[in-house]
């Protein structure tokens, strides 16, 4: 499903106000209010490919339910996820951070909403060098973790660690504890065979901490995941809470100049 099928859904707004968002919600008032008009409620269903390799990105978006999955994808048509995004986080920062367009696929895997921006309009506010600027650069920071930690998890843990890992960081995005997909997505997700994951899933479901029933998987012992995952997980956690959580102050705003290859501030 690609972005020309997407439609504005204002009753949307009612449910899910754009401060779900928590990158939203962490902006002053000024500065939220001044993007307000131009921030549109979307659907995001499941399978929408919110942006494809190298085409150019017009949008952002901030979803407040639901999660995209960024992916990297081979000649082949293999793929591995490098990190998630839900309602913690923005979808497009190739948009700001000057590429304007990316390598990566981005592919909704939990349906759900969002708040679409335009371009134009998240690069005016951003270059005014205010608290979306640093609210946007402190988010990339923790995204960045979660990629790094991501391909070290994929090289040094077990399927079974990756894949607590990867349920725990999706119930972090979301506030059900029911996530609807298949294990085959997921197989997809995690760059391993499908009977890889259907073993550590069976672990899972019989000591008591999913179970799984017809594309869905329901988390009954969340605890009992956090004892069976990784370290990776708490790192990209830690750090997300760390750059993402609560309002932060910007930095003082200072005028700058390019000159000789270096930015000067007055």
């Amino acid at each position: 499903m690609q972005l020309s099928q997407l439609t504005v859904d204002a009753r949307a707004a009612a449910t899910h106000p754009a401060t779900q968002n928590h990158l939203l919600a962490a902006l002053p008032a000024a500065e939220f209010h001044r993007l307000e008009p131009d921030l549109k409620p979307v659907a995001l269903p499941l399978d929408y490919s919110v942006y494809e390799p190298g085409k150019p990105m017009d949008h952002v978006f901030f979803p407040t339910a639901g999660i995209v999955s960024l992916l990297y994808m081979l000649a082949d048509g293999a793929s591995t996820e490098f990190a998630l995004v839900g309602n913690c986080g923005m979808v497009g920062i190739s948009t700001f951070m000057g590429g304007e367009s990316t390598p990566s696929r981005a592919v909704v895997v939990s349906a759900g909403h969002a708040y679409r921006l335009k371009r134009r309009v998240l690069m005016q506010e951003f270059e005014l060098g205010g608290a979306l600027q640093h609210v946007l650069l402190r988010y990339t920071q923790a995204l960045i973790t979660q990629t790094a930690q991501t391909a070290v998890c994929n090289r040094h843990h077990t399927v079974e660690q990756r894949l607590c890992r990867w349920l725990l960081l999706s119930l972090d995005r979301q506030s059900a504890n029911e996530l609807h997909m298949t294990q085959e997505l997921i197989s997809h997700m995690l760059g391993v065979r499908r009977e890889g994951v259907t073993e550590a899933a069976g672990r899972l479901q019989d000591a008591g901490q999913i179970r799984l029933h017809r594309g869905t998987i329901i988390v009954l012992d969340r605890p009992g995941l956090e004892r069976r995952v990784c370290e990776c997980y708490a790192v990209t956690k830690r750090e997300a809470d760390r750059l993402v959580s609560g309002k932060h102050e910007p930095r003082a705003p200072q005028a700058a100049r390019w000159a000789g290859g270096a930015f000067l501030t007055a």
